[in-house]
Parts: C-alpha cells; structure tokens; sequence
C-alpha cells in the first residue's frame, strides 16, 4: 500500500512591519499525515506513534476540542457544523506532532477534500501559548487556482502585540511538491505582520525522519522557546504589551479555552 503522508521541511519567517520592524526566519519540518493513514503509518514508522510515547507521538487530544474522540471524528464534527459531509473524503492534517512527549502547534492545517479528490475546504487551527485553540474555516468559495484566499476577523488572542479585531489574511497553497503558506496580520487593510511557511516535500519514510530528528532536534520546543524568544526582545523595543485578560468579549468561539480565564 502506497502512502500519501509526507514531511515538508520548511522555513518559517516572521516580519512585523509596524509600529517597530522585527523580522526573523527559521528552519523546521513538519508531518503531513492523512488522518486515515495515521495507524499504518505507526505500524512502519519506528519513531512514530499514536496515542502514546516516542520521539514523535500523534494525540488525538492535541487537536480541535476536549473530548475522546479520534481526531478524524472531531474535524469530521466540526465539518459538519459547517455543512459540509465528509464523510467518504480524505483530510489531511499539516502539523507538529509531540517530540519526546512535548507538543505545541502554532497552527495546524485540515486540507479536506471529498471523494473525487477535489478540495472543498481548508481548516486552520491556531494555538496560543495558553493552550487554546481556534479553528478557522474556509471553504471553496475561496478557492483561487490551488490556493485558498480568504481574510477574516481574528477575535482570538494569538499575540500579545497585535488587537483582538485584527483581520487575518489567509493564503494557502494545496501542498503539492511544494509548499507555501502564509497568513498575514492586517488592520484597517494594512498589513501589520506578515507570516509565511515554506519548503520542499520529503518522503516519510524511517531513513527520512531520522534524519530529520538530526537535523532539526527537539522541535516542538524549539518552537515555543522562539516564540518567548522574540516576544521578549518586542518587549525590549517597548511595543505595547496586551495582557490575555483584556477584552474577553473579544474572544470569540475558541474551541479550547483556558479554563483559568474568566471572562469581564
């Protein structure tokens, strides 16, 4: 049986324009894993598991909302709600999985396509560092050649240096050989933060990620690291600091909310 999972290792930049310029870029490889393939992958792959420790371990819980349910389930749900039925289509999930039982993601990317192998949408699912997530749904209507164009209002707080109503500029690319994500921060349609993530397909094979594991160790906590990294040298060009507790009206159908928070 011929797999479609593969790696992509990418490069991630991260340029905020204003009110001070910062700008950084950084090489990572991430899993992109058909949900159906997700046990024969375990099965052949050393490194990898499911719902349970190694290098790299896929848990169901790390994704969408609380719940027992297998990833494939709560994404199929969540469809759903959005009218659509998936049911005899293919998801692809475009993720950093738990490295050595640590896992934070970002963002990750449901690519859904149905039965014919068509697209008909793509979910991005935004993490922040309070173990939230949302999940943003853009559906074929946005769809432009191979890639899905679509900005929305951001009512989330993903950082502490941009607004709530910020919009977010999404720009997803199928992957292919290729891949080529990006989704800026705009306000009052200017571009305030521009992300983008980029990089070559690779095969996912034992020998692959192996190798890999050499070349880009520990990543899911090299991500988090970055990321207060370079929060705390924004804090150094006296950017203004917004604290999670302000404006809870303002965030808005996170499917995972920290429990500790409450709202104003």
């Amino acid at each position: 049986m011929e797999l479609t999972s593969s790696l992509y290792e990418t490069e991630i930049m991260h340029h905020r324009l204003t009110p001070k310029e910062h700008k950084f870029s950084y090489r990572f490889f991430s899993f992109y894993i058909n949900l159906d393939e997700i046990d024969e992958l375990t099965s052949r792959i050393t490194l990898l598991s499911h719902n349970k420790f190694n290098i790299y371990s896929f848990f169901d819980k790390d994704h969408m909302e609380v719940g027992d349910k297998t990833i494939k389930e709560k994404i199929l749900n969540y469809l759903a709600e959005q009218g659509i039925d998936l049911t005899n289509g293919r998801i692809m999930l475009l993720t950093y999985l738990r490295t050595f039982g640590y896992v934070f993601n970002p963002v990750s990317f449901y690519y859904c396509f149905d039965e014919n192998d068509s697209p008909v949408c793509v979910v991005p699912e935004i993490g922040n560092t309070f173990g939230e997530i949302k999940a943003f749904f853009i559906n074929q209507n946005h769809l432009v050649g191979n890639k899905f164009k679509d900005c929305q209002d951001k009512y989330y707080y993903i950082s502490p240096f941009t607004r709530l109503n910020d919009q977010l500029d999404f720009k997803l690319t199928i992957p292919s050989e290729y891949l080529d994500v990006r989704i800026n921060t705009s306000r009052d349609g200017e571009n305030i933060l521009l992300t983008s993530m980029m990089g070559p397909k690779k095969e996912l094979n034992n020998v692959q990620l192996f190798w890999m594991t050499l070349k880009f160790p520990f990543v899911t906590l090299k991500v988090i690291v970055l990321i207060h990294w370079h929060a705390l040298l924004l804090w150094f060009k006296k950017i203004v600091f917004k604290n999670k507790e302000e404006h809870m009206d303002l965030q808005r159908d996170v499917l995972r909310k920290n429990i500790h928070l409450k709202p104003q």
